[in-house]
């Protein structure tokens, strides 16, 4: 809802009546002399909703206003249709008819479920608007299966997320496939709705999202530090974000030891980007966003099992998801002053890799030791949170795929996030209550703190700290280490290990692969920071 007040950024809203149902039609009873079945568009389809009481088996269904006004335009055909069809859809499932008139060549009704859902104060989110994105994913990737090359799709009563789900269930990772072998992705366009602000809001941030997936499912052989980099410098120049490439040596005259010991075991040189946008005054304070980039983690000569590596070439999932909302945040228009940091580097077990055991100086001044070569994120966030302090900032979210403890704890429902700012927490709840991509607060007490950072003779920070068992609680200890690099001000941890991958399932509008999580809940918690600030 809050990027609804930066519409009038956006163009004019204009009013997408793909039809007229009351001026210049054939009546049901007339016949139009071009009705020929061999002109039929075959090419287009319709996506059409219906409510349905899952506790109710006798149910007939309601269709959604705008599915009454296209049955009335086909003479009641797809009522009539529906009911031979026995049951109607239950939430998210499909039903396709064919040739009702011969603009569309296949309507998909989907179901919905429940009618007049709302926000679940138990769910913390808004089941309507997961309701409706589940909806149109469906009926789009119903419709896709039969190649049709462009689909309308009614708002569903909220445009912006049947654009959500549209655009995020008709995309997936083929770039490596052959072109004949590819699977079409259709043009989408809103039927019979005059939100167009709500529905262009949907396409730029699900396209932000989409984007990270592409990122993050490219191949750790194609998506190296410098080919990241390529592809940052080209997406957001577009887009009218200015990017700097930083190289080894900048990093070496910055002192971020940290964030070089990490990449000293690959032969691909590590990056630094920055990046920046101003949609606001220069002398704004910026938002500045960190996302952790390690373009493949082997876990170094601490190598992690074969299972595990597999995944790893989304271990930048962080960074993809800074770079995709940079883009989304230009392309919306939104009234504030971002900078982005962005660690690019591989972890991999060469002849000159950091060692369990060695101790780096952070650019801070602060001495850690490396008691895994598997903790290398931590250390890459350590030297960006410590270099965010030369840009003063109003605050600093850093987004990264840190500990499997979020798997095993929130599996792929929800990112973990610490905060030492209550606001700040409020802000990402709220956009997560919108997006549908929730969050969960975890604990920053100085219990943690304690284990990590205090009552060490050697050194100031241990990756691990103390403890019979060092990786108990690891994703507060992470959280626990980065806040001793954090400067003075609010600051949100996102860990997003356990959103990285999506099986397909859990969320319906998310093939399988890398899941681009998550990105619109930060693009959401940047425009609710512009409506809270005006």
């Amino acid at each position: 809802m809050a990027l609804r007040i930066i519409g009038q950024l956006l163009k004019s809203p204009r009013c997408l009546l793909v039809r007229s149902y009351t001026s210049g039609g054939v009546g049901c009873g007339q016949q139009n002399k071009d009705d020929d079945p061999c002109k039929a568009h075959l090419n287009k389809g319709l996506v059409l909703g219906i409510y349905t009481n899952p506790d109710d088996p006798l149910d007939p269904g309601k269709l959604t206003p705008t599915g009454e006004r296209y049955n009335r335009l086909v003479c009641n055909r797809l009522i009539d249709l529906l009911r031979y069809a026995g049951p109607p859809p239950t939430k998210g499932k499909v039903r396709i008819f064919y040739n009702l008139e011969n603009e569309i060549s296949s309507v998909a009704v989907v179901g919905l479920g429940k009618e007049c859902q709302g926000y679940d104060v138990f769910e913390q989110m808004d089941e309507g608007k997961e309701s409706i994105r589940v909806a149109a994913a469906a009926g789009c990737r119903a419709l896709q299966d039969l190649r049709a090359t462009k689909i309308f799709v009614e708002s569903f009563g909220h445009a912006e997320s049947s654009a959500e789900g549209a655009a995020l269930g008709v995309w997936l990772f083929q770039e490596k496939k052959k072109k004949e072998h590819q699977l079409l992705i259709p043009q989408l366009e809103l039927w019979d709705d005059c939100d167009w602000t709500g529905w262009q809001i949907g396409l730029q941030k699900a396209a932000a999202q989409n984007l990270a997936r592409q990122l993050m499912d490219t191949s750790a052989n194609y998506m190296t530090p410098t080919s990241f980099a390529q592809n940052a410098v080209e997406v957001l120049c577009k887009s009218g974000v200015n990017v700097e490439v930083k190289v080894r040596g900048w990093a070496e005259t910055q002192k971020m030891f940290a964030f070089l010991a990490v990449a000293q075991g690959s032969c691909e040189p590590p990056i630094f980007l920055e990046l920046s946008y101003y949609g606001a005054a220069r002398d704004e304070r910026p938002v500045v966003l960190i996302g952790k980039g390690i373009t493949y983690n082997s876990g170094g000569l601490c190598i992690k099992p074969c299972g595990k590596q597999e995944k790893m070439r989304g271990d930048m999932g962080g960074a993809a998801c800074v770079v995709a909302a940079c883009r989304a945040v230009a392309g919306l228009q939104l009234p504030l002053n971002i900078r982005a940091l962005i660690p690019l580097c591989e972890n991999m077990p060469g002849c000159a890799a950091m060692r369990p055991g060695d101790i780096v100086k952070a650019m801070n001044g602060k001495s850690i030791k490396i008691e895994s070569t598997d903790t290398a994120g931590r250390l890459c966030l350590a030297d960006a949170l410590v270099y965010a302090q030369n840009f003063w900032p109003r605050l600093i979210v850093d987004v990264g795929t840190m500990t499997s403890d979020m798997k095993k704890s929130l599996g792929k429902a929800a990112s973990g996030v610490f905060s030492n700012s209550e606001a700040l927490w409020e802000y990402m709840l709220a956009a997560s209550m919108h997006t549908g991509d929730r969050v969960w607060r975890f604990p920053l007490w100085e219990h943690f703190t304690h284990l990590v950072a205090r009552h060490h003779s050697a050194v100031d920070v241990k990756t691990y700290g103390r403890g019979f068992k060092p990786k108990d609680g690891e994703a507060c200890r992470v959280a626990a280490f980065l806040n001793e690099f954090v400067p003075c001000g609010d600051w949100l941890h996102m860990d997003t290990y356990g959103v990285m991958y999506s099986n397909g399932l859990d969320y319906p509008y998310l093939r399988q692969g890398m899941s681009g999580r998550p990105t619109r809940t930060l693009v959401e918690f940047l425009s609710q920071l512009v409506c809270n600030r005006e």
